[in-house]
């Protein structure tokens, strides 16, 4: 049983950014920060399976792919990597790579990487704030600059470059033509309510991320069967005996809290272990059936495979 407010960790990237407000006020001397990460505080705690994060981008990412778990363990990891991105923010014209515009053959891929024609090979969306992309294990993708972005992963640091935009760091031909799915994405999965409170953004066979929009000075109750980890978009609460507020995130595992939504409501992310939204994560304590399913919308959101140029789905769409 466990429930912590998440400390950070600062990862210094040279895309990174030197101000990282509103979400925190951590500053290094000038020194770009790429990525926060949170962590347990308990640091003698066993590693959860998941790693939520938050990107900040002035500069382009590297190409890049991640392996599954079938690859990872051929090479000695423990398992994959499969994320998903949720953007905080976004500039005018910002945008996301998932995948590639045509099939490669493995030659043609390894050919790419090689002669830099990847960079041109790999397929663009502008994005916008709360819009939210899937990218499971083996697909090639980047971010751009520009972006604040939420992630949720399977807890591993296996990334295999394909381009790095000239900064001279290593590249990783042999592993990512062995790792990649050469051709475009998969088809994003469109955001679906749960509940007047839950919208289902990402179910996958490693985890589910949802995003919960809370009522002002509403009571809420979270269990959290598994490791769950609740990241403050927008407002503030009291969770227990912690009061979390925008760009802080609390980790519970077999456990549960009492929430209490600050005056101007609460809007947040969920991610836990799971393939399917669980039923009993949260529940209102002030109206009986605040948290009861929506009816005709219980099918679960399914992954084809996608044409060049599919769209990257925005939750704010969507009622």
């Amino acid at each position: 049983m466990a429930i912590e407010h998440a400390c950070m960790r600062v990862v210094r990237k040279p895309w990174g950014s030197t101000d990282l407000r509103p979400w925190s006020e951590i500053r290094q001397d000038g020194v770009a920060i790429g990525e926060l990460w949170f962590q347990r505080s308990d640091m003698n705690a066993p590693d959860p399976a998941l790693l939520l994060k938050l990107l900040f981008t002035k500069e382009p990412l590297s190409i890049q792919v991640h392996p599954n778990d079938a690859f990872a363990q051929s090479i000695g990891l423990g398992h994959g990597k499969t994320e998903a991105w949720y953007i905080l923010s976004a500039t005018p014209g910002a945008e996301i790579a998932v995948g590639l515009k045509r099939q490669l053959t493995t030659p043609q891929l390894r050919a790419s990487i090689e002669d830099g024609s990847i960079r041109d090979l790999v397929q663009w969306h502008r994005v916008l704030k709360d819009d939210v992309i899937f990218v499971p294990a083996g697909t090639i993708h980047a971010i751009g600059p520009g972006l604040v972005v939420a992630e949720i992963q399977q807890r591993s640091d296996a990334t295999f470059r394909l381009f790095d935009h000239g900064r001279q760091r290593e590249l990783h031909v042999d592993s990512a033509v062995a790792a990649a799915n050469a051709g475009p994405a998969e088809c994003q999965s469109v955001p679906r309510r749960l509940t007047d409170a839950r919208t289902l953004l990402v179910a996958s066979p490693h985890f589910v991320l949802e995003r919960i929009d809370l009522s002002p000075q509403s009571n809420w109750e979270l269990h959290a069967e598994h490791e769950t980890w609740v990241l403050v978009l927008e407002g503030h609460a009291r969770a227990g005996l912690r009061t979390v507020f925008v760009g802080e995130a609390i980790f519970l595992e077999a456990d549960r809290t009492s929430i209490k939504v600050g005056s101007n409501g609460l809007k947040g992310l969920l991610a836990y272990l799971g393939t399917e939204p669980s039923p009993s994560l949260l529940h209102n304590h002030d109206r009986q059936n605040a948290g009861s399913p929506i009816r005709h919308l219980s099918s679960s959101p399914s992954h084809h495979r996608a044409t060049a140029g599919s769209p990257v789905h925005s939750t704010e769409a969507r009622p």
